[in-house]
């Protein structure tokens, strides 16, 4: 059975090898090869079982990227400011680079470049934020197929019930929508931890209030592989060369 061709830049994301908006960019430079012969049209499509490569001077592209991590204060809004409130990025600068951390990498404004939020924290929430340039760490972290976990301390107020606790691990919808199964458990007398692998709006909350909880605290200390550790509340560092999530 013949595939059909398809887009160059979707199967260079679906293979991980950077973001949709990043291919069309390295195929107008002239920095992709199909089938070892360089490209550069826009929109042109290719077998999907076609060999592709970034030539030296775009994977030199990508390793000048950089991820920043961010202790997201409350208060600060994720993406876009609204509201009068301020974007998590504002955070981002010489005097707020944590002095502990372990990249070499050093700060320049050419770095806020197209640095996004991979993946929300509610403006009343605090704790562990990614922000990124890699389009290959956005699809890891928030792709549709994402299978990274995300970590949060959650204090509330009111009465859990075993059954409560139980709904909260697996059972809960929202939007209509079954959740995928979660591990919850408490940490605590008055603080539960939570391990999601989903990000729906505001979902921890929404689930608390399902079960008769308020939450009046809540903090994200781990992404995957990586963790909020030292890192001091309204600071930041870059993610290192050999971390991964």
């Amino acid at each position: 059975m013949t595939m059909e061709p398809q887009r160059l830049s979707k199967i260079m994301a679906q293979r991980g090898m950077c973001s949709r908006r990043e291919a069309d960019r390295y195929i107008e430079q002239g920095l992709v090869q199909v089938d070892g012969e360089a490209v550069s049209t826009l929109g042109m499509k290719v077998s999907p079982d076609a060999q592709i490569e970034l030539a030296s001077e775009g994977l030199k592209q990508q390793d000048r990227q950089v991820t920043i991590l961010i202790n997201k204060p409350i208060g600060y809004v994720s993406g876009q400011p609204e509201d009068g409130y301020k974007a998590a990025v504002s955070i981002i600068g010489n005097k707020s680079h944590w002095r502990e951390d372990p990249s070499k990498r050093k700060f320049n404004f050419g770095q806020l470049k197209g640095l996004a939020p991979a993946g929300r924290l509610d403006i009343d929430s605090n704790g562990l934020l990614v922000l990124t340039q890699d389009g290959r760490i956005a699809r890891q972290l928030i792709g549709e197929d994402s299978s990274v976990d995300k970590e949060y301390l959650v204090r509330v107020t009111g009465h859990l019930s075993e059954q409560g606790l139980k709904l909260l691990n697996h059972g809960l919808s929202l939007d209509g929508k079954k959740l995928k199964p979660a591990q919850v458990s408490w940490q605590n007398k008055d603080q539960l931890r939570f391990i999601l692998r989903e990000g729906k709006k505001r979902q921890i909350r929404r689930m608390c209030e399902l079960v008769d909880l308020n939450v009046v605290g809540l903090k994200r200390i781990r992404i995957g592989k990586i963790v909020l550790g030292n890192l001091p509340d309204g600071q930041w560092r870059y993610l290192g060369e050999n971390e991964k999530f």
